[in-house]
């Protein structure tokens, strides 16, 4: 390894939704000591690292999804592996009566919420002249919609009067225009914007608005599901200047950072962990075509 090469190399993961078995802490492990966050789509993939990141810096923790098996599954893991209560809420982010019913019974448990991570969001590959309009509205629902209604809530329930930090999972898939991804990239760049605008508005409250955009995350139901084996297999990797798909270790990093103390001064802007991709990868248009006819074929 060339010297300084330390600071590219990725932290230990696993693939499914599991803790860790190790971790080496970077950060105190004390940072975020009495704090309580709440994550929506915290049961899976990177909202379940997020959370177990969170808790291992001191955090409580509540998940949110529609799941109840799946929530309940991962609470207890979280918890076991942590030694921090997480209270798992059966949560639909569309409904804004059902995030008022759930926030209050968080703070029913907890009697705060400090940090909000909007994670939920809903993907598939699909080219836009075959999107549905039911299936592209359904992306706006729960990814923008979803995003302002819970920040709304929280803001109403608690984080107007005591301030907080607000992180929300974004993509990069807007900023270049990726192939097959019309629905969802739109979607995520309203985030970006709502972003902004939140931040303006909100920072007199002592309230940090924040994105994380991840690029290819390995482990991810999303990375299954959006990057073609034959991408895979190929040079897909050799086109991402770090050379590698990243973990959800290192997004829940980013994450820490951000709805820690030393990001005290950041706000209203968007943190790109995707070791470069979005930069340098290209459209494969035949590839991923290829892919999502294969995989319409094999749901019918």
């Amino acid at each position: 390894m060339s010297q300084g090469g330390f600071a590219c190399q990725p932290p230990p993961d696993v693939d499914t939704d599991d803790c860790l078995q190790e971790y080496s802490y970077l950060f105190s492990p004390d940072i975020l000591k009495g704090k309580v966050a709440f994550i929506t789509g915290g049961s899976s993939g990177i909202g379940f690292r997020i959370a177990e990141i969170l808790m291992r810096h001191g955090c409580q923790t509540v998940i949110a999804s529609r799941n109840v098996q799946r929530l309940t599954e991962a609470a207890q893991k979280l918890s076991a592996a942590t030694g921090r209560r997480c209270l798992p809420l059966v949560l639909d982010v569309r409904q804004p009566q059902a995030i008022l019913a759930a926030v209050d019974e968080a703070l029913k448990e907890f009697e705060r919420i400090d940090i909000l991570v909007n994670n939920a969001a809903g993907n598939f590959l699909c080219p836009a002249s075959s999107l549905s309009f039911n299936a592209f509205k359904t992306v706006i629902e729960i990814d923008t919609l979803g995003t302002f209604n819970v920040s709304k809530v929280l803001y109403e329930k608690c984080l107007r009067d005591h301030g907080g930090v607000i992180v929300n999972i974004t993509a990069t898939l807007s900023y270049k225009g990726q192939a097959l991804q019309a629905h969802a990239g739109t979607a995520k760049a309203a985030i970006d914007a709502m972003t902004k605008h939140l931040a303006v508005e909100w920072g007199p409250n002592k309230i940090r608005v924040n994105c994380v955009a991840p690029g290819p995350i390995s482990g991810t139901e999303g990375y299954r599901r959006l990057v073609p084996p034959q991408l895979e297999e190929g040079n897909l990797h050799q086109r991402i200047p770090l050379q590698r798909a990243g973990n959800k270790t290192e997004i829940a990093h980013s994450v820490l950072y951000l709805a820690s103390p030393l990001a005290s001064y950041v706000t209203g802007t968007t943190l790109v962990v995707d070791g470069g991709s979005w930069m340098t990868s290209e459209n494969d248009f035949p590839a991923l075509l290829d892919f999502w006819s294969t995989e319409l074929k094999k749901d019918k």
